[in-house]
């Protein structure tokens, strides 16, 4: 069970934290990521961490966000600077198992419950 927090309303330019609760995960090696997904949009990858700590980015959210976790916490992170309107969706925490990552739907197969990020101009 993931569960997600610290979604939020907030102006250009502005900066939000979001977390996951992973501690029910325990497989490894593990992919941890953040999606979102807009209304009338596809679901798509933001970033993701491997459990040897590796990340990787969407090209729209490189040198804005990062993604990290607190092994002692089992706390998945999301850094989210600069934010931008375009940014505006529900972001999702998921989680597989394996040490092969990527940002398609298809690997994750556990998924929290969302939380909502608004940009506004």
């Amino acid at each position: 069970q993931l569960v997600e927090s610290g979604g939020d309303s907030v102006q250009a330019g502005g900066s939000l934290r979001l977390s996951c609760d992973a501690s029910a995960y325990t497989y490894m090696p593990y992919c941890l990521a953040w999606f979102r997904q807009s209304p009338g949009k596809e679901r798509e990858g933001v970033a993701y961490i491997t459990s040897y700590a590796t990340t990787r980015y969407a090209d729209s959210v490189k040198g804005r966000f990062t993604i990290s976790k607190d092994n002692a916490k089992n706390t998945l992170y999301l850094q989210m600077n600069f934010l931008k309107p375009e940014d505006t969706a529900m972001y999702y925490c998921a989680a597989a198992g394996g040490g092969a990552c990527s940002l398609n739907v298809w690997q994750y197969d556990d998924w929290g419950q969302g939380t909502q990020v608004t940009v506004s101009s």
